[in-house]
């Protein structure tokens, strides 16, 4: 198993090109669950863990690695699911989400496949809004379920949706800004409404970057001064059908969308994800979650539209 994440600097060429490589990992019984390659720092089996009194049940103890303390999630459990014992097929995913790291304990790891986002799918329209899935796909005419860690995390762990009332105060955004935001995680997409609402701005959200690129056409082909109407668009990395990398390019390439301003706002952290942004054009790149980070950007973007805006 240390082998099985040899090479994973060589797998970032793949972001970008609309592929990834998924983990594919079991919980319970025989159904597989994804994650991305690229969130994954190593897999281990699973170590002595440390409890911590009046914890999250959820978290099954703090692990000791390398001079860290890392959290370790039940990952059955944090879905809602049966508790898993630890046996020797328990492994830990070791992952950065959201600006940290922590463990996710799973039971037996099988391997790493290739793939295009295209073949990602969003997640059955009857899985309802406490589903913990993004998105589906299918390897070797089996069922994989891709996990929406964002918001394991969130319920798990706590985020801060409310901006400083500094900024809330300091803000002075015209009526009528619109923004287009593109998640396919639902807690994602109300962390970014909740903020851009305490700001006074609209937002228009869409479930993966295909779907923002058909309403960017779909409103271009009203009006070609689409600046004017948007202000600007959000978007995550990860996204089933196209991903944020590729959905910029898209806007790039398009002369009625080439000038619109692009923040990228991503899960996946480190210096690599500067290169792409600069590689496909996007404006800025904001890890997630952070509230006050977020509206600080977003107002830096208004004003830099307004000065554009005001100089036509």
């Amino acid at each position: 198993m240390a082998g099985i994440l040899d090479g994973v600097d060589q797998r970032t060429q793949l972001v970008g090109a609309n592929r990834l490589e998924l983990l594919l990992f079991r919980l319970h019984g025989p159904q597989l669950y994804g994650i991305n390659v690229f969130k994954v720092q190593e897999v281990i089996r699973c170590p002595d863990l440390t409890h911590i009194p009046n914890s999250n049940p959820v978290v099954k103890g703090i692990a000791n690695m390398r001079g860290r303390t890392i959290p370790v999630l039940d990952l059955s459990m944090a879905m809602a699911g049966p508790h898993m014992e630890v046996t020797e097929n328990s492994f830990v995913i070791i992952a950065d989400y959201n600006r940290s790291t922590q463990g996710f304990m799973v039971n037996g790891v099988e391997r790493i496949v290739n793939m295009n986002w295209e073949e990602i799918l969003p997640p059955p329209k009857g899985s309802g809004a406490d589903s913990y899935l993004t998105a589906v796909t299918r390897v070797d005419d089996k069922l994989v379920e891709i996990i929406d860690v964002e918001k394991i995390l969130s319920e798990v762990v706590g985020v801060t949706e409310e901006i400083s009332t500094e900024i809330v105060e300091e803000s002075n955004v015209e009526p009528g800004a619109n923004i287009l935001v593109a998640d396919d995680s639902s807690v994602a997409r109300r962390q970014i409404k909740r903020t851009l609402d305490q700001l006074g701005i609209e937002s228009t959200l869409v479930n993966d970057g295909q779907e923002a690129l058909d309403v960017l056409l779909d409103w271009a082909e009203e009006d070609p001064d689409i600046a004017k109407h948007l202000t600007m668009v959000i978007s995550d990395v990860e996204m089933p059908s196209m991903d944020g990398y590729t959905l910029t390019t898209e806007i790039r390439k398009n002369p009625l969308l080439k000038d619109l301003y692009v923040i990228l706002h991503t899960s996946l952290s480190g210096v690599f994800n500067q290169a792409m942004v600069e590689k496909v054009g996007a404006n800025k790149f904001i890890a997630k979650f952070n509230a006050d980070e977020l509206a600080g950007a977003v107002l830096e973007a208004v004003a830099f539209q307004d000065a554009k805006q005001s100089k036509k």
